[in-house]
């Protein structure tokens, strides 16, 4: 049984972590705000808020086989490293393939050129990408390159609150046998990672002494083949067969609907060379690792439950609305 030390652990992935780390049979704590939800059943809480200076003075004078760091803010990182980096066997960051400079390469692996990392300890959400950059650097350098690097790709599953992984079954669930409009060809390139799979990967790299950045990624398949996969785990769930409409991408943008995510978007669509590097990452150095990945239709299932508890007309962070789309088919 390990110690474990969650940086987090009350939000989607840090929760589903904790989870399955204590059904492994380890014991762990979650330090967090706990705003973003209750800590599951059985982990030991810590609630601190980490941008105060005594945030880690609960747990900085006990020792850990692993502490997972969820946060991109370059401060927080700072902070708990200086706090328990001296005191943990192992220390996994959650990072993200964000950080990658280019996204015009497919089959690009860990060396790829990164972004500047941001300067300072806080971030904007636009700077993202060079934010996890820092958190990369300062982990690496405070723990004497002992850290892995867990370069996640789009996490999908049941509890993903983007909406860009439930967004596709959930609409073939609630277009009830009608049109769902979609991009023609829909041909780029999709990697999503089950998060329960991210979960295991990071408990496995972390406890068996990785170090590094790896691309943890989901298998790789087409939008097109995400569709299919859509349309089946809806029938599966009893709703009817739709039928997709394509449009061209150039058609897409003329109207005013967006790519990848955001409101009156396309989720996952990716037009354009400038991205077809961007969910075509190399993923052979996790597999060699030890990353096992269920099958794509096991996530959309995850992603369609989650979809259906929440309510499949509601308000939503990704994609058209229904009454969009329906203006959109008749255009």
């Amino acid at each position: 049984m390990a110690s474990i030390l969650v940086l987090g652990g009350t939000a989607w992935f840090g929760r589903v972590l904790a989870e399955r780390a204590m059904a492994a049979g380890h014991a762990v704590t979650c330090l967090a705000r706990g705003s973003a939800g209750a800590p599951p059943d059985g982990a030991r809480f810590v609630a601190a808020d980490r941008s105060e200076p005594d945030a880690y003075r609960e747990v900085a004078g006990e020792t850990w086989d692993l502490v997972v760091e969820i946060s991109w803010q370059p401060g927080f990182v700072r902070s708990a490293l200086d706090a328990l980096a001296d005191r943990a066997g192992a220390w996994a960051v959650i990072s993200s393939c964000s950080v990658y400079a280019r996204n015009d390469d497919p089959g690009a692996d860990e060396s790829a050129a990164l972004l500047d990392p941001v300067e300072g300890d806080t971030a904007s959400l636009e700077q993202y990408g060079g934010a996890k950059v820092a958190c990369e650097r300062l982990s690496t350098e405070r723990t004497g390159g002992r850290a892995v690097l867990l370069r996640a790709g789009l996490i999908g599953g049941d509890g993903d609150g983007s909406g860009r992984t439930g967004y596709w079954p959930g609409r073939c669930a609630m277009a009830g046998g009608g049109p769902v409009l979609a991009p023609d060809p829909a041909g780029n390139p999709v990697q999503i990672v089950d998060v329960r799979d991210l979960a295991d990967f990071t408990l496995h790299a972390g406890l068996t002494g990785r170090s590094g950045p790896v691309n943890v990624v989901g298998e790789r398949c087409t939008l097109d083949e995400a569709l299919q996969l859509s349309s089946q785990v809806a029938m599966d769930a009893g709703y009817p067969a739709v039928d997709f409409v394509g449009r061209s991408d150039d058609w897409l943008a003329s109207h005013g609907v967006q790519p990848w995510a955001g409101p009156k978007s396309l989720p996952l669509w990716l037009p354009g060379a400038d991205h077809a590097g961007f969910a075509a990452r190399l993923d052979r150095l996790a597999l060699d690792w030890g990353l096992d990945r269920r099958p794509l239709v096991e996530t959309l299932r995850g992603a369609l439950d989650y979809e259906v508890r929440l309510g499949l007309d509601r308000d939503r962070r990704a994609g058209l609305t229904r009454a969009e789309e329906l203006e959109l088919l008749g255009a």
